[in-house]
């Protein structure tokens, strides 16, 4: 089959369309035929080698963390799926590689597609939607009458937490450019910030949440515009030394966690909030509560733009650039 690959990391270098064997597919697993894939930031701070020490791939390595696409196989083992199954994924970390024609998956990964999305539409939401979730419902708890501030609102995390907030009942910030004031109003947003003529410190104020996705400076002026009790949420680090001890990473990374992420963490005790680094999971359950919200016209996909398979080194390149309003994705059947 083909696909997308890496032969080492560096920022500058394009995916390689390389020839590799179908995946094997163990007991667990199911095969995916794959009709399109999202991309993501994170598939480019994994090229340019950014995250190799929270995950050290073995190169080369094929790309990619969503997918859509039709079951074709299943492993022994596998009781919730069959063939000809049309699915959903965000694979988790260490099995990824949507970028080819084929993947094999874990079932406990995987969930049926939400009936009234194309492939194109389903393979832009995993990843965001299950960030999203994890952030506002698993960690923050988010409730009605909560106030949220959503960085980076036209962005793909953006626009699906965004909406999710104001189901859960939450009133939403966000910022944005005011090109992009119209959709993120109609996607939620309650008060916009436009983040190149205003300064959302000098706005904001007793926050109960914060979802931080921008740099460290952004972070520390998040802290001071939540309440006591409040909480921020960082998807872009810095890691803490809890988020190393969860993943058992080794102690020589919870020391560098533990000083890289000090002056955050000290910011947020004076300030009595509390600080949460998020590396989102791989969850086929989590996905099927995002499938019922989909299907109830809840959550909608925002789809800036379609690539062909061939041009998936161009897709990335457009996601490095960081004009993309929403997500952006690949048809590769």
């Amino acid at each position: 089959m083909k696909a997308f690959a890496i032969q080492k990391y560096d920022k500058k270098a394009g995916l390689q369309m390389i020839d590799v064997a179908t995946p094997f597919v163990k007991d667990n697993q199911v095969l995916v035929e794959v009709y399109a894939a999202g991309l993501n930031v994170l598939d480019s701070k994994i090229k340019s080698g950014e995250f190799k020490l929270i995950l050290p791939y073995k190169l080369p390595l094929i790309l990619g963390h969503d997918v859509a696409g039709v079951i074709t196989k299943i492993g022994k083992s596998v009781s919730q799926f069959k063939v000809g199954d049309e699915i959903y994924s965000r694979p988790a970390d260490f099995h990824i590689g949507t970028f080819a024609e084929y993947i094999a998956i874990d079932e406990k990964d995987v969930s049926l597609k939400p009936k009234n999305l194309s492939m194109e539409e389903a393979a832009s939401i995993p990843l965001v939607a299950l960030t999203a979730w994890q952030a506002l419902v698993e960690n923050a708890n988010l409730k009605k009458g909560q106030k949220v501030f959503v960085q980076a609102g036209s962005g793909g995390v953006g626009t699906i937490a965004i909406q999710l907030a104001k189901y859960l009942g939450a009133s939403v910030a966000t910022t944005a450019g005011s090109k992009s004031f119209g959709l993120v109003k109609e996607l939620g947003a309650d008060v916009l910030i436009d983040y190149k003529t205003q300064d959302f410190e000098d706005l904001l104020k007793d926050y109960d949440v914060v979802l931080n996705s921008q740099d460290t400076k952004t972070l520390k002026k998040s802290i001071t515009i939540l309440k006591p009790g409040g909480q921020v949420i960082s998807i872009s680090g810095p890691p803490t030394p809890s988020f190393a001890k969860d993943k058992g990473l080794p102690w020589y990374l919870r020391l560098i966690f533990s000083l890289i992420s000090f002056s955050i963490r000290n910011k947020a005790k004076k300030h009595h909030v509390d600080y949460h680094f998020l590396f989102m999971k791989a969850s086929g359950s989590q996905l099927e509560q995002v499938t019922q919200l989909i299907e109830a016209n809840i959550i909608k996909p925002v789809i800036d733009k379609v690539y062909t398979f061939t041009h998936t080194d161009d897709a990335l390149k457009y996601i490095e650039s960081g004009r993309a309003k929403g997500k952006v994705v690949i048809k590769i059947k």
